[in-house]
């Protein structure tokens, strides 16, 4: 497949590409590199890397370098969530390591304040994310990674449309303490 990122992020600018990210309370946007400090800024808060794998610092040139890799070339889209009533930056939602030939792709989220945890975002930004991957990326699978004990992430999985798949025990290691990830997915009734 032929990636043309620009042209990706202009199909929002029309009617059709806009109403087909926009939820009842919130919308989706393609990330820009205009918003690496806001990305930076969220990243790095203890509330969101703790619920990452990767938990090191993240840092402008790593951001910058999966901008020019991953979303440039099409192996990654990443969005903003936006609320429809002011739109205020809320987080960030992502496909990444999209395999094309055999239409999967690995799903991540984040919001930007613990305030916002709790309130249906993260589920509403997951159901127009899932919509958009079926829908328009024709994309069959997408799947995630959770760690077992983050129990609002995984309800929130749920409502969206992901079903449990399976358990990788003491997967990663963090902080010196193995943990257990839980690995789920959504698949197209296509």
């Amino acid at each position: 497949m032929t990636w043309d990122y620009l042209a990706w992020r202009a199909s929002f600018n029309t009617s059709d590409g806009a109403a087909l990210c926009c939820g009842s309370s919130i919308h989706l946007r393609p990330l820009q590199l205009e918003d690496t400090d806001e990305i930076l800024r969220w990243r790095n808060q203890p509330f969101v890397r703790s619920h990452f794998i990767y938990q090191q610092d993240f840092t402008r040139a790593g951001h910058l370098h999966w901008f020019g890799e991953q979303l440039l070339s099409g192996s990654a889209m990443q969005f903003l969530i936006v609320a429809n009533a002011d739109e205020r930056h809320l987080g960030s939602i992502y496909l990444r390591d999209i395999d094309w030939m055999h239409q999967k792709a690995e799903f991540g989220i984040f919001l930007g304040s613990v305030e916002d945890a709790g309130h249906g975002i993260g589920t509403e930004a997951a159901r127009l994310l899932l919509r958009y991957a079926f829908d328009s990326l024709h994309l069959h699978r997408v799947y995630l990674r959770v760690f077992a004990d983050n129990a609002r992430a995984i309800a929130a999985y749920q409502k969206a449309g992901f079903q449990m798949e399976g358990r990788l025990r003491e997967s990663v290691c963090i902080d010196g303490q193995y943990r257990d990830l839980l690995l789920m997915a959504a698949v197209t009734e296509r």
